[in-house]
């Protein structure tokens, strides 16, 4: 048995006082959006690995405790460590053992792409032996097949890789984009991304999946120096716009290319940023996101 504890805390305070509270004592500690499921819920977008400048307006920091925790106690000295006259308003929440294992698993099953194209976590029977599944579980990579713009980029592969084509995946998180165009039969895939925990787990994952001898990760871009066939970049809108001149300067002449990571309402954006070497268009949208695409002319 542990207990769950929930302070309220504005943006200025939710850091200090979560580091507090771990110094304090506490098992583990998050920082939330008080406002989650209303109207008033503030989406943060931000890079692998980023820290966003500021948290939300009304934050709620939640610490887990031991059961054996004197939790008045703790709070008093983690609220006077960093200059709070008053402890914040607070709740406790008792949290029972459970198999975490199992409850995690729980909460992914296979998820279908098209009929052609399934992703299945390794703990699930394949629901169509007949179509392509590839095996994929959640991990410290981005990229799983739930998200929307994961699942418009492998709807888009799934219409566009015809054998033999080269693929870049730029930015490749967990490695799902490559790994499913190398097994809708391309001949040859490169995956790119800044983050080393992202290279790691692509090669894992591709090697799971069959398709190791076809596929090249690697941890940085400034080596690319081929154009390819397929350019698909699943990252966000920022750094798809600084990155645009590198981006479509891998897409070979006639070749196709794809972002997402893109809110609909930053379309515009990112369209302006390419149009000097590939116009782009919106081709599907998905829960507020949208994939953009084009054909790098000849």
């Amino acid at each position: 048995m542990w207990y769950s504890v929930s302070l309220k805390a504005a943006a200025e305070q939710a850091e200090a006082l979560s580091e507090a509270l771990m110094e304090a004592g506490a098992l583990s500690v998050s920082i939330e959006d008080a406002d989650a499921g209303t109207e008033r819920e503030t989406p943060q977008f931000g890079e692998p690995g980023s820290v966003n400048e500021r948290l939300w307006d009304h934050s709620v920091v939640i610490a887990l405790f031991e059961h054996t925790a004197d939790i008045p106690a703790v709070l008093a000295t983690a609220a006077a460590s960093v200059g709070l006259a008053d402890i914040p308003d607070f709740t406790i929440e008792e949290v029972a053992e459970q198999n975490w294992v199992q409850l995690t698993q729980a909460q992914f099953d296979p998820i279908r792409i098209t009929d052609r194209l399934w992703i299945v976590p390794s703990w699930h029977a394949a629901p169509d032996d007949g179509a392509i599944n590839i095996e994929m579980d959640p991990g410290m990579a981005f990229g799983t097949g739930s998200h929307p713009t994961t699942r418009l980029c492998l709807e888009w592969l799934c219409d566009t890789v015809a054998p033999g084509h080269s693929v870049l995946d730029y930015g490749c998180g967990s490695g799902i984009l490559g790994i499913a165009a190398a097994r809708l039969g391309a001949a040859r895939i490169v995956g790119c991304d800044i983050d080393p925990h992202a290279v790691e787990a692509s090669a894992a994952n591709a090697a799971r999946n069959g398709v190791a001898e076809v596929t090249q990760w690697q941890n940085s871009a400034r080596h690319l120096e081929d154009d390819y066939d397929i350019v698909v970049a699943n990252i966000l809108t920022n750094p798809l716009c600084v990155l645009a001149p590198g981006i479509a300067a891998r897409v070979r002449r006639g070749g196709r290319l794809a972002l997402s990571g893109v809110l609909a309402t930053q379309a515009q954006q990112v369209i302006d940023a390419y149009a000097p070497y590939v116009a782009l268009a919106v081709g599907a949208e998905h829960e507020g996101w949208i994939r953009l695409e084009g054909t790098r002319a000849c």
